[in-house]
C-alpha cells in the first residue's frame, strides 16, 4: 500500500512550495492537486492553476510523483491539455500521474458560459475526452473528428517521457465510467462516497471494487493491473484524528483491496482542517505500523 497527499493550490508559490518540499521529505508516494478554476466549497479563497503549480512542484522536488486529482472536461479540451501534460511529464522527468474525472456542477461547469450538460452528455463527453487524450499522448500526430472533441493534425512531439504515455487514474463509480477505467486506466479513484446510498464508505468501496473487477474482466484485464486509490476527506470518515485511527482505517481498506490512500494536507478553516503534527506523524509512521515498507 502507498500513501499520498493532496495539496490544494490555495497560496502563492513562496508559501505553497514549503508544503510540496515537506511532502517529499515525509516520504509520500505522490502529491496531487485539484484542477479547478475555483472550487465551490472554497470559492471565496485564493486558488491557483493546477498545471503551473505542478510544474513548480516538479522543479522543487526530485522523487515525489505529482499529478492532477482530477482534471476534467469542465473547462479543458484534450488538445491543449495534452500539450501541457506532455510538457509537465518532461519537467518532472516522468513523475506525472494524470487523474481524470467527468467533472461536476458548479463554477467550473458554467464559467465558460455554456449551458449545463445533462448527465448523458457529461458521460458522452467524458468518454470522448479520455479516448482522445489517450491517443494524443500516445501518437506523434493525431487527427480525429467527433461530436464534442476533435483534433486536426495535432502534433505532440517529442512525446512524453513515460511511454506509451503517463498513467491515467480515472475517477468513476457508474457503469460507463468504470468501463472507461477498464479500457484506459492504470489507476482508479474513489472517495467512498455515494450520494444515492445510505451504505457505509467501506460498503460502497467494496461494491465499487467488485464492479471495477467485472469491468476489467470484460476487457480481459485483471484487477491487479490497476492501482486502486481512495481519496479521503470527502466522506464522513475521520482517519486523521490520530495515528491509531489512521492505522485502523488503512488496514481495513488494504484488506478490501485499496492500494493507495490519499489524505489532504491540513488546511485551516476548511473541511480539511486537522492537526499538522498528527498528519506528519501519520505520514512517517502510519504504514510502517501496518508492516508496509516506505
Amino acid at each position: 500500500m502507498k500513501l499520498s497527499t493532496v495539496i490544494l493550490p490555495l497560496e502563492g508559490w513562496a508559501t505553497s512550495s514549503e508544503k510540496w518540499n515537506r511532502a517529499e521529505e515525509l516520504g509520500f508516494h505522490a502529491a496531487y492537486t485539484y484542477d479547478h478554476l475555483s472550487w465551490q466549497r472554497l470559492e471565496n479563497r485564493p486558488w491557483f492553476g493546477a498545471v503551473p503549480t505542478l510544474v513548480a512542484a516538479s522543479l522543487e522536488t526530485l522523487r515525489l510523483k505529482v499529478g492532477t486529482l482530477v482534471t476534467s472536461p469542465n473547462f479543458r479540451h484534450p488538445v491543449p491539455l495534452a500539450k501541457d501534460l506532455l510538457s509537465l511529464d518532461d519537467v518532472s522527468n516522468g513523475r506525472l500521474i494524470i487523474g481524470i474525472g467527468a467533472g461536476g456542477v458548479g463554477n467550473d461547469a458554467s464559467v465558460l458560459g455554456a449551458e449545463a450538460w445533462t448527465t448523458r452528455e457529461r458521460a458522452d463527453r467524458f468518454e470522448e475526452f479520455v479516448s482522445l487524450l489517450d491517443e494524443l499522448l500516445r501518437e506523434p500526430v493525431t487527427s480525429r473528428s467527433a461530436k464534442y472533441y476533435s483534433a486536426t493534425d495535432a502534433r505532440m512531439l517529442p512525446g512524453p517521457v513515460q511511454r506509451p504515455r503517463p498513467p491515467f487514474y480515472i475517477a468513476a463509480t457508474g457503469t460507463r465510467g468504470l468501463d472507461l477505467a477498464a479500457r484506459f486506466a492504470q489507476g482508479w479513484v474513489t472517495t467512498g462516497h455515494d450520494a444515492s446510498s445510505v451504505a457505509t464508505c467501506e460498503q460502497n468501496v467494496t461494491r465499487q471494487l467488485e464492479r471495477l473487477g467485472d469491468a476489467l474482466r470484460r476487457h480481459s484485464r485483471h484487477v491487479n493491473d490497476v492501482a486502486t486509490l481512495l481519496l479521503d476527506g470527502l466522506n464522513n470518515e475521520r482517519p486523521l484524528v490520530s495515528l491509531d485511527a489512521f492505522v485502523d482505517w488503512a488496514g481495513r481498506y488494504r484488506t478490501l483491496g485499496i492500494t493507495e490512500l490519499v489524505i489532504h494536507w491540513p488546511e485551516p478553516d476548511s473541511l480539511f482542517d486537522s492537526s499538522i503534527a498528527t498528519f506528519e506523524k501519520i505520514a512517517l509512521e502510519g504504514l510502517r505500523q501496518l508492516g508496509e515498507q516506505p
